[in-house]
């Protein structure tokens, strides 16, 4: 779960310096990188996967009840689409702020790259996957919430 969050965080950091760079930057005439429907796309896209995520993120650690066990499918579940969101939100970060995005004295360089390690760390996506079939397998037939 805390490896979620941190995803949730780098996510929201990419997204506001998108943002902040989209909103200064003019280019071919208009005042903002902002009128292009493109970067219009790449943004909106990523705020709605950050909300999804913060949102899975909150419910999980709201219903954890760490007198019990059995919370693997979500904790799982969490860190997967956390860590691969958070790497796609900063990915289209770059893409947005153009080769400047790709130097490293921009942060959205840096959190491209603990994004990819967050993809690692803590369990690769290939073993939450594992994790999370057999945690369903096991449900056999009973309804999910």
């Amino acid at each position: 779960v805390a490896l979620a969050a941190m995803a949730v965080g780098i996510a929201r950091r990419s997204l506001d310096e998108m943002i902040a760079y989209a909103s200064d930057r003019p280019a071919f005439g208009k005042s903002s990188l902002f009128g292009f429907g493109q970067i219009q796309k790449h943004i909106t896209e990523s705020y709605a996967e950050y909300m999804a995520g913060k949102c899975y993120l909150y419910a999980m650690a709201n219903g954890l009840d760490l007198s019990t066990y059995g919370n693997g499918l979500d904790a799982d579940g969490v860190k997967l689409y956390c860590a691969t969101m958070a790497k796609n939100v900063a990915d289209r970060a770059i893409q947005v702020m153009g080769g400047y995005g790709y130097c490293g004295e921009y942060t959205v360089e840096r959190l491209w790259r603990d994004a990819k390690l967050l993809e690692i760390g803590g369990g690769t996506n290939e073993s939450h996957h594992k994790n999370m079939a057999r945690d369903l397998h096991k449900l056999d037939g009973d309804k999910l919430e």
